[in-house]
């Protein structure tokens, strides 16, 4: 009987293996894309806030303000996020077992961990941008 149950199981154990292997795939792409991004950005505004911090902003607010840029983009893609999960809820209905559609639960865990991706890919290039000299990026090559 315990084979029969495990075999049963087996096809929606898969499927969710794979759904979270995807998510998970996903969720680190999406990290690295934010973490290039902010990157670049960051090099491009060399001067800019080598200038900002030139003229007296500290440190911690240029970090700070590199941090709020990557906030924003997670503020927006989360919303997006969310009315596109509310707005699919029917299609995955067959994959849920004892889970209602629309699980705040589950939404709340999902915005966290892509929020704590936005942090951890945010975190660098702020410090990067903190740590400019104003000297060396404010100074134009050739």
């Amino acid at each position: 009987m315990s084979a029969r149950v495990r075999a049963s199981r087996a096809g929606p154990r898969f499927q969710l293996l794979l759904i979270g292997a995807f998510a998970g795939t996903a969720l680190l792409l999406s990290a690295i894309g934010l973490y290039g991004t902010l990157a670049y950005t960051v090099r491009s505004r060399s001067r800019e806030l080598g200038i900002r911090i030139a003229i007296g902003a500290a440190p911690l607010q240029v970090y700070r303000l590199v941090l709020r840029e990557g906030l924003l983009v997670f503020g927006a893609g989360a919303a997006a996020g969310l009315v596109g999960a509310v707005m699919l809820t029917r299609l995955l209905k067959g994959f849920l077992y004892r889970l209602s559609p629309i699980d705040p639960a589950s939404f709340l865990v999902a915005v966290i961990a892509v929020g704590g991706a936005v942090v951890l890919a945010t975190l660098r290039p702020a410090r990067r941008a903190a740590r400019l000299d104003p000297m060396t990026s404010i100074r134009v090559d050739g």
